[in-house]
C-alpha cells in the first residue's frame, strides 16, 4: 500500500466529517419570545394607559429591547422558516415598538416638534388597519392567536378615538382592553412553551 492510500477504516464518513450547515441542526419555536415580546411589553404600556402610573424608563426600555429588538429577531426567524404571516407580524410590531419610543423621546431631545395627538390619532389607526388584516389571517389559526389580534384591533381603534377625542374615559378603557390583550400573548406564549415541553395540552390553545 502507498504512503497515499488510506486504509479503508480511516476513510472520512460521508456525514460525520462534512460540515455541519444550518439544516442540520434542531430549530426551536420562535412564536413564543415575539409573544412574550409583544405581550409583556404591551402589558406595561397599558397599566399606564389605565392611569396607574406615568410613562416611564421601565416602558422605554421594554419597548426597544423586547418589544422591539426581540420581536424582530423572532420575525427574522420566522421569515428563515418560510412563514410570512409570523415574519411581518413580528417584525412589523417590533419596529411599532420602536417607532413608539422614538416618538416619544426625540422630541425631549429637540430633534423634532411633539406629534398632535389628532396626528397620532391618524397613526394608530393606520397599525390598527394594519392589524385587522393580520387579524384575517388568524382565521385559519388557533383560536387563541384570533383572540390576541382581535383584541388588538380594537385597542388601536380605542387608543386612536382617545387620541381624537381627548376623553378621559376611553384613554383608560383602553388600557384595561390593552392589558386584556397583552394577557392573551402572554398566555398563548406560555401555552405554546409548556405544550412543546410536555408533549400536550397542558394549557388549550
Amino acid at each position: 500500500m502507498s504512503n497515499t492510500e488510506l486504509p479503508p477504516q480511516n476513510l472520512p464518513h460521508p456525514v460525520i466529517n462534512r460540515p455541519y450547515t444550518a439544516k442540520d441542526l434542531p430549530s426551536a419555536n420562535f412564536g413564543p419570545i415575539g409573544l412574550l415580546g409583544f405581550g409583556m411589553t404591551t402589558i406595561l404600556l397599558n397599566i399606564h394607559n389605565a392611569g396607574f402610573y406615568p410613562v416611564s424608563a421601565a416602558i422605554l426600555a421594554m419597548g426597544i429591547f423586547y418589544g422591539g429588538i426581540a420581536q424582530i429577531i423572532a420575525g427574522i426567524l420566522g421569515s428563515r422558516k418560510g412563514n410570512t404571516f409570523a415574519a411581518t407580524a413580528f417584525i412589523s410590531y417590533g419596529f411599532f415598538w420602536l417607532t413608539l419610543v422614538a416618538i416619544w423621546v426625540l422630541p425631549k431631545l429637540g430633534w423634532t416638534e411633539p406629534t398632535p395627538a389628532g396626528f397620532m390619532g391618524w397613526f394608530l389607526a393606520l397599525w390598527g388597519i394594519f392589524s385587522f388584516f393580520m387579524f384575517i389571517g388568524t382565521l385559519k389559526a388557533n383560536r387563541a392567536l384570533q383572540f390576541v389580534f382581535f383584541t388588538l384591533v380594537i385597542l388601536f381603534a380605542l387608543l386612536a378615538i382617545h387620541n381624537w377625542t381627548g376623553s378621559e374615559f376611553i384613554g383608560h378603557l383602553a388600557g384595561w382592553e390593552g392589558i386584556l390583550c397583552g394577557a392573551s400573548a402572554f398566555y398563548l406564549a406560555v401555552a405554546e412553551i409548556l405544550n412543546e415541553q410536555f408533549g400536550r395540552d397542558v394549557l388549550p390553545i
